[in-house]
């Protein structure tokens, strides 16, 4: 399962929101069907995702992603460890 939190910063004029998944193939697997070069993808102190725009959120819901709270990310990405 694809998640994307809810909320939203700003980096530059974009606003932008973490994209996590159950798997990193998972991860991976939405990154490519939303053109996320794969060299965005972050795995900062063992917590891997990517951030992405609100184009791309927008498309990750359509194609299956849950949207979630900043406290379920944190759930989601402690589980991957």
């Amino acid at each position: 399962m694809v998640y994307v939190g809810t909320r939203e910063y700003k980096l530059g004029r974009m606003k932008m929101s973490h994209m996590i998944a159950s798997t990193i193939d998972e991860l991976h697997e939405m990154a490519d069907q939303l053109g996320i070069d794969r060299k965005h993808f972050q795995n900062k102190n063992g917590k891997p995702h990517y951030d992405i725009c609100k184009t791309n959120k927008t498309m990750a819901f359509k194609l299956g992603a849950l949207e979630v709270n900043d406290r379920e990310i944190i759930y989601h990405l402690n589980l991957l460890k």
